[in-house]
């Protein structure tokens, strides 16, 4: 499974490249903040919602500690879905946050 560090992640989006994040915190974890740009996909709901999902793009997936993301990783691999979990999650994000919402 591919990893990258919260702090390469947060030096590509300040770099401005186009990156598609996907966040798979439930509700009340993501009303805390997400990073800017993040699509909330709840991890419960990834196999119903990887249609959404497109097989020539990169994804990166975030959760709180980097354990469901691991899941969600390995789940979106095994589908074909070429994805990077986030390693240490929000909880190791000390970058901007989006609150949805406001």
């Amino acid at each position: 499974m591919k990893e990258i560090q919260p702090t390469e992640l947060a030096d590509k989006l300040k770099q401005g490249e186009k990156l598609h994040i996907i966040d798979v915190r439930e509700d009340d974890e993501v009303a805390t903040g997400m990073i800017p740009g993040a699509k909330h996909i709840r991890l419960g709901e990834i196999p119903e919602r990887i249609d959404e999902l497109d097989k020539d793009e990169h994804y990166y997936i975030v959760c709180r500690s980097g354990g469901r993301s691991g899941r969600a990783t390995e789940y979106l691999e095994a589908n074909g879905i070429n994805a990077t979990n986030m390693n240490g999650g929000m909880l190791a994000w000390e970058d901007e946050i989006e609150v949805p919402g406001k």
